[in-house]
């Protein structure tokens, strides 16, 4: 269950638990320690699967894949969700809070289908991620922290997602969509409205992260294996 807060009666008298974000949590109709959540049959052989690659003993080691696991069957993490984990790892509940309130990667409210993280960190900034973050909440009509009415996207503000070099970028669900402007922020939001999936990557033309302006080393094919070694040898 969420961990209980001390608290002087006449101060505070109401349930107040631990969260993320550094606030605290009250429960809610679909987040309390009651909301309905079981690991599918398949999931459950995935966890199986994922603590066999640990030692006997130590299946706490296993808390950050199970946990995305739990995401990815439900879409976010209620507590019931992290309950659940800490149950199957056989570890108290608070372990596995500290984990799921402290990497950003864990959703602990509902997200949109298409989750989208703009990355405004310095390298994206002087790359103008304020025109990408502009034509977001133009075309969503929402705003950073919000999600539309059909639930569909959901929109937040993170530090860096660590693509600098293809500044400005955002991460839908798994997908990194970079070197981006505000007119492919339009074409790769109706593509998935259309229920297609962009193609991920640069936007302008270069491959992976190689130089903008082009290849200035390694840009002739590499010798074979035995290049510099004597014939004789």
């Amino acid at each position: 269950r969420h961990v209980k807060l001390s608290f002087r009666e006449d101060i505070q008298q109401s349930p107040t638990y631990v969260s993320h974000n550094h606030s605290l949590c009250i429960d809610t109709p679909d987040n309390n320690p009651d909301t309905p959540f079981e690991f599918t049959v398949d999931n459950l052989k995935r966890i199986d699967a994922i603590i066999s690659m640990y030692p006997e003993g130590h299946k706490q080691a296993a808390t950050i894949p199970v946990l995305d696991l739990a995401q990815r069957q439900h879409g976010w993490l209620p507590i019931s969700a992290m309950n659940k984990v800490a149950e199957v790892l056989e570890v108290p509940p608070m372990r596995i809070y500290e984990v799921a309130t402290f990497y950003t990667m864990f959703l602990r409210q509902p997200v949109g289908k298409y989750h989208i993280q703009i990355c405004t960190t310095t390298p994206c900034m002087l790359c103008d991620s304020d025109s990408i973050l502009e034509a977001l909440q133009n075309k969503l009509g929402i705003k950073v922290g919000g999600m539309t009415a059909d639930k569909m996207f959901s929109l937040i503000e993170v530090e860096c997602l660590g693509a600098c070099v293809n500044a400005p970028m955002v991460q839908i669900n798994d997908n990194y969509y970079e070197d981006l402007s505000p007119k492919d922020i339009d074409q790769i939001i109706d593509e998935l409205k259309a229920g297609q999936v962009p193609p991920p990557g640069p936007r302008n033309g270069r491959f992976s992260c190689e130089p903008a302006g082009g290849l200035t080393s390694l840009s002739e094919p590499p010798p074979g294996p035995g290049f510099g070694v004597r014939a004789d040898l």
